[in-house]
């Protein structure tokens, strides 16, 4: 049985990042999804509004997905402030929130090894830093580093990285995708409580 998933995020980034986890958390569990996007642009303020007008949207004519995703970079506001943003009692179906903090663009460095499976050379780790685009520069410049020019700010590779990435070593090193992944992974397990990996 596939299982439709609708998904919200702000820009282009979060697009790759997200569907590569996802798709990956799926696989271990042999869970097969369908991902839809419903807004992927605009920001932080337009993923509200879309997520509002989905849900509304959905108390009215139905065709209620099996799961929603919801994606808004923490941007120094604290995870948990952007959590609330979205939390609804009302939701049609279960919402899981992926609040990357600061930014989406760090998820992707914290595994140096399948950085340096990718690109031929790792990455340092990365500090946690409040600092605008900070983690999209960074990311830039460890694929330049490795000799490679990012022509969409590097994002363009997070499938590949997400898919030689140690998942659970980068969980130990991140908050907030800990929080996301265990939550994929709770409701993955209910979607298939018979197979274990």
């Amino acid at each position: 049985m596939t299982r439709e998933i609708a998904l919200f995020g702000e820009d282009f980034a979060h697009r790759q990042i997200i569907d590569a986890l996802v798709n990956r958390l799926a696989k271990e569990r042999n869970v097969e999804v369908q991902l839809n996007w419903v807004n992927a642009l605009g920001g932080h303020g337009k993923v509200v509004d879309e997520f509002n007008t989905f849900l509304h949207d959905l108390r009215r004519h139905g065709g209620i997905p099996d799961l929603i995703v919801v994606t808004t970079d923490a941007d120094c506001k604290g995870a948990n402030e952007r959590r609330r943003e979205f939390e609804r009692s009302d939701a049609p179906a279960p919402v899981v929130l992926a609040t990357p903090d600061p930014h989406v663009e760090r998820w992707l460095l914290l595994d140096g090894a399948a950085f340096r499976e990718v690109f031929g050379r790792g990455c340092d780790a990365p500090d946690l830093r409040c600092d605008r685009d900070l983690y999209k520069q960074r990311l830039i410049s460890a694929i330049y580093d490795a000799g490679i020019t990012p022509t969409l700010g590097g994002v363009e590779f997070a499938e590949d990285i997400i898919n030689n990435m140690n998942i659970d070593r980068a969980m130990r090193s991140d908050d907030s995708l800990r929080r996301f992944v265990t939550e994929m992974r709770q409701t993955f397990r209910l979607w298939n409580p018979c197979w274990s990996s």
